[in-house]
């Protein structure tokens, strides 16, 4: 029982995710429903204070999730996404986190989660851990100083927008973009206000979120196809290495059935993906989602692929989505917007831009099954491995140099 002063939990409802792990969610409740898997929590720079500071508060928080379940309202909600599966609803209707597949210790001043047990049950979450430890890391900073700061720039971004749409010369393809800052953002409520806010200003450039609970609520599209740990639980699930990839592509064609067509390309690096991503794949998926590495060296990549297997880039979609701010998607759509359909999924610096220095923090796949996983990502900073041989053996396989 909470505390009468405490205040409210940060999670209130299991639609609080992220659109992308429902659809990878039921992609491996029906390809590998038995797999095992681990998944580790780490900060990728200085925090203002220890994170270790937050293990008592995160506690309770976990185990307010673990005793959610899913209402008959979101449960209607989600069965309304036409690629939405009656079988996979029936599990969620009676599905509840299981605490004992979640521990958090402080290790120093740092915070170490892990968690591990079946993936169809573990791989949800790390969005809700991931937004629980950012709110309770800034509610010990001045919120009303914050939240002004926050408000002037939102409206600066806005006018931006309005500027740029009114003054620039049309495009072939129009500037949209989304909101993809649930697990880093400042809190629930500062969320909330952000997409009404765009919804409300911005309705012709502002398009959705992938944050499920406020497309509900807002009236917005829900986004979101594929992450990382989708095509790297492939390496270990009995697929030979060498075709994982083809073999996650392929999985979700058939899962998907031409929903959901924005397929990741850096989990090897964007050369050992189109090597794989043949004229069979590239036709069957509406575009490509960017993570990591030069964002326009990647374009040119991916349209000169398009180009290399005689398919007409205006009618496939180049996603940005890494670590992007307003003036670099606007510049991004100055370099591409009249050869292929864009998109910009903007994170932070929508839901957590209020002048005070964020959290760059993640929960990665580590082990599937019992075997290692690895993320060889165009930024050499994103990669994420455990076990040094392990990656080693991926680069060899993949023709992937190690950096220098």
């Amino acid at each position: 029982m909470s505390r009468p002063d405490a205040p409210p939990p940060v999670i209130r409802s299991l639609l609080e995710t992220d659109l992308y792990k429902f659809t990878m969610w039921q992609a491996m409740l029906h390809r590998y429903p038995q797999a095992q898997a681990e998944y580790r929590f780490a900060c990728r720079n200085t925090p203002q204070y220890p994170l270790a500071e937050l293990v008592a508060d995160l506690e309770r928080e976990i185990d307010h999730l673990c005793a959610l379940t899913f209402r008959a309202d979101e449960l209607d909600y989600l069965s309304g996404l036409r690629f939405m599966k009656p079988d996979f609803i029936d599990l969620l209707r009676i599905f509840r986190f299981q605490r004992a597949f979640i521990t958090v210790r402080a290790e120093g001043d740092k915070l170490e989660i892990v968690v591990r047990g079946p993936q169809v049950h573990v791989m949800a979450f790390e969005i809700f851990v991931l937004a629980m430890v950012n709110e309770l890391y800034f509610r010990r900073f001045d919120q009303a100083a914050a939240i002004e700061e926050g408000r002037r720039r939102l409206a600066q971004k806005i006018a931006l927008i309005r500027t740029f749409t009114r003054e620039e010369a049309p495009r072939r393809h129009p500037f949209q973009f989304f909101d993809f800052g649930l697990r880093r953002r400042f809190s629930g409520a500062w969320h909330e206000e952000v997409l009404r806010t765009l919804r409300d200003e911005l309705p012709q450039t502002f398009r959705g979120t992938s944050n499920v609970l406020l497309a509900k609520e807002l009236g917005l599209v829900p986004i979101g196809t594929m992450a990382h740990e989708y095509l790297q639980a492939y390496q270990a699930n009995g697929v030979r290495l060498r075709d994982h990839q083809k073999a996650a592509l392929e999985d979700w064609v058939q899962e998907y059935r031409g929903d959901l067509g924005i397929a990741l390309t850096d989990v090897i690096g964007m050369d050992a993906f189109l090597a794989d991503f043949d004229l069979y794949f590239a036709k069957l998926f509406d575009g490509l989602r960017h993570d990591s590495g030069d964002p326009v060296e990647w374009g040119e990549k991916a349209l000169a692929h398009y180009e290399h297997l005689r398919i007409d880039a205006n009618t496939k979609r180049l996603v940005f989505s890494d670590a992007l701010d307003m003036p670099k998607a606007l510049a991004l759509y100055r370099h591409f917007a009249d050869r292929v359909q864009l998109g910009f999924g903007i994170g932070t610096k929508l839901s957590n831009d209020l002048g005070l220095p964020t959290l760059n923090i993640v929960i990665k796949l580590t082990h599937v099954n019992g075997q290692p996983v690895a993320k060889l990502s165009d930024s050499p900073g994103k990669t994420k491995c455990e076990d040094q041989t392990f990656l080693a053996y991926l680069r060899q396989v993949f023709k992937v140099p190690a950096p220098v």
